[in-house]
């Protein structure tokens, strides 16, 4: 499951103790090739915008989930009235290229639209951090919830730590701008056990596992001392589950003040100046 379905998920169980018919676009269709076509995720919210018009004529309550994030202006126009968001998602740091000019100046336009139309609707509104806060008119802030992504930390019991370095990778174009791979290879040239989770990263010594299930990945959490994340989302549902885990995350140093809670699971380093360290520093 993303990282969106857990998040999700999560807001169901906090907020309605998981009192809810939760419906997919597989469920709504049958048609595999249908499903194919429509799960698409720039498809499948055009998707939930007409099945919730179709419950809300119906008379029933409505509440619009997972990929939901503030650029998606037609979303927060065009779902029925009383709708119920959450959360909503958006604010990580981005790289160089045509991903850096779109969420630079494409994106602050559509934030400002999408502000409009929040502004219309009588809702309590749930965002899943507080990057987003500068894009938003204070009418909005002060009828919002900030960090709901925090409730996903639950600490548990320390375990004995074998794995050195687990790391969760996507291939993506803003997440592979900051991604460390001198870092990394140089670890691995260590003889550093280093696990790999998601996508196949191409560097030798590395133990690629492919994508695990949720229970898989926290197993091996909860036998994992360090892992690291680049740079464009501090608080990622994996990062909480590390915390949960007591895994240590290491950050590039120049994040140090941006980062506000759970502050004592982070060790902030120079990746570009350390990824040649020798072994004994890094035992």
């Amino acid at each position: 499951m993303t990282g969106e379905g857990n998040l999700a998920r999560l807001y169901i169980e906090k907020n309605y103790n998981n009192k809810c018919k939760i419906y997919t676009v597989k469920k709504i269709f049958s048609n595999k090739k249908v499903i194919k076509i429509l799960n698409y995720k720039y498809i499948s919210p055009l998707v939930g915008i007409i099945f919730c018009w179709c419950k809300f004529t119906a008379g029933k309550k409505n509440i619009y989930l997972n990929y939901l994030p503030l650029w998606n202006s037609l979303l927060f126009m065009l779902l029925p009235p009383k709708t119920i968001f959450g959360p909503i998602t958006g604010g990580a740091n981005y790289g160089y290229g045509k991903q850096f000019l779109i969420r630079n100046y494409i994106f602050p336009i559509l934030f400002k639209i999408s502000n409009i139309f929040l502004n219309f609707r009588k809702i309590e509104i749930y965002f899943s951090t507080d990057l987003l806060k500068k894009y938003l008119l204070k009418s909005i802030i002060n009828k919002s919830h900030f960090n709901f992504v925090l409730n996903y930390v639950k600490k548990r019991k320390k375990e004995t730590k074998k794995i050195d370095l687990l790391i969760y990778f996507r291939k993506h174009t803003n997440k592979e701008k900051f991604f460390p791979y001198d870092f990394v290879n140089g670890l691995a040239k260590k003889r550093i056990v280093i696990d790999v989770i998601g996508d196949y990263l191409n560097i030798d010594g590395v133990n690629n596992l492919g994508y695990l299930t949720n229970k898989e990945v926290n197993s091996r959490l909860s036998r994992t001392k360090y892992t690291l994340i680049s740079g464009e989302n501090f608080y990622s549902i994996f990062i909480l589950e590390c915390i949960s885990n007591n895994v240590k995350i290491l950050i590039e140093s120049k994040f140090k003040n941006s980062i506000k809670h759970y502050r004592n699971s982070f060790l902030f380093i120079n990746f570009k100046k350390n990824f040649d360290l020798k072994k004994n520093t890094i035992n």
